[in-house]
């Protein structure tokens, strides 16, 4: 099968041969085909919890059925599904439910958020469940389901060993819910940490003599920085520095929850109730909880801020697939997933192929 429109990233008019992986990406010479498409690898979100009235930490199999293809039509053709900390037990059991094949987009590996957090900056994760870093826990953790990545605060007491731990079974480890000054986190960095979740929230704030980890991340050429561009979670001028200072590191994650797709009400988020109005879900004490961004809004609200539009696509694609180690993904390459997001030049999905089939027609 074929299909052709502009390269989302170089601009280029190309026609890309397929089946379940790229054959051929060819360039079209004379092109008169419609300017306005464009050919952009599938979204790959890191970091969603939920969808279409699923909370991950509580799905069945079915449920799994049901996100997945309403995140296709969000243009997700590979995600992370994502769990807050909770008692060991449901964790544990939602590490096995995950599908190792589902019909939908690809699932990487589970992102497990906590419960190794910083008690002063859990933002909406209970604190009953948090726990300083235990290697016992942990390798009950990683033997009972497919982790491809773990949220680490790395100054707690033990952090440095679990994250040697991690690496060594080959978990990507990212920084987050932390309360880490610039020297812990330079150590962790140097350890092996190689990104942070949720850049500026729930962690240690930015100080002129204090940056902390914030200002270790956005200095430092090794890291990758990931991003909530809902319009609530950062400040426009927030996003745009983070750029000026990282542009090229930068990922883009939903942090989606069970309302996203649906709109208002009432949902939850592993053990925590949480209530969606105006478009932002809240805990009863007014403590964020999530998002209800999709991928492809993440995109356009990235794009409307200034950043290039090919900039705002490799934030959705091909940087959060250098994170979790995917070269498979995240590109328009011979050999790659067959997974394209056909969008028109108002950024609107036309068509969505995961694995080389059409799964959304506009």
């Amino acid at each position: 099968m074929k299909c052709s429109g502009r390269n989302a990233v170089s601009g280029e008019p190309i026609e890309v041969e397929f089946d379940a992986t790229i054959k051929c990406v060819d360039p079209v010479l004379g092109w008169s085909g419609d300017d306005g498409v464009f050919l952009a690898p599938g979204f790959i979100d890191i970091q969603v919890n939920g969808f279409a009235g699923v909370d991950f930490l509580a799905a069945s199999a079915d449920d799994y059925v049901r996100a997945g293809e309403a995140l296709l039509q969000t243009g997700v053709t590979a995600y992370q599904p994502t769990f807050i900390t909770a008692a060991e037990a449901t964790l544990l059991e939602a590490l096995r439910i995950v599908p190792a094949a589902p019909a939908g987009p690809h699932i990487v590996g589970a992102h497990v958020e906590g419960p190794f957090l910083s008690a002063e900056r859990l933002g909406t994760h209970p604190n009953e469940y948090r726990r300083d870093p235990d290697l016992e826990l942990l390798d009950r953790i990683l033997d009972v389901g497919r982790v491809t990545a773990m949220t680490v605060a790395p100054e707690l007491p033990g952090a440095s060993a679990l994250i040697q731990r991690l690496l060594e079974r080959g978990i990507v480890v990212s920084a987050g819910h932390t309360n880490a000054t610039a020297e812990q986190a330079h150590h962790a960095f140097d350890l092996g940490v190689s990104t942070v979740t949720h850049l500026f929230n729930a962690m240690r704030p930015f100080r002129s003599r204090d940056p902390g980890i914030i200002g270790v991340a956005l200095t430092r050429g090794d890291v990758f920085v990931q991003l909530i561009v809902d319009g609530h979670h950062l400040a426009d001028e927030t996003v745009r520095l983070v750029w000026a200072a990282a542009g090229g590191r930068v990922a883009l994650v939903s942090d989606a929850t069970a309302g996203a797709g649906l709109g208002g009400g009432s949902y939850q988020l592993g053990d925590v109730a949480i209530e969606v109005a105006d478009g932002v879900p809240m805990r009863e004490d007014g403590v964020l909880a999530g998002t209800v961004l999709t991928m492809i809004d993440a995109v356009r609200n990235f794009h409307a801020l200034g950043i290039a539009f090919e900039d705002a696509i490799g934030a959705a694609t091909e940087v959060p697939a250098r994170i979790i180690g995917r070269p498979d993904l995240g590109v328009l390459e011979p050999g790659g997933a067959a997974d394209i997001v056909v969008l028109d030049d108002r950024l609107d999905i036309v068509n969505v192929l995961s694995a080389g089939e059409a799964r959304v027609v506009a």
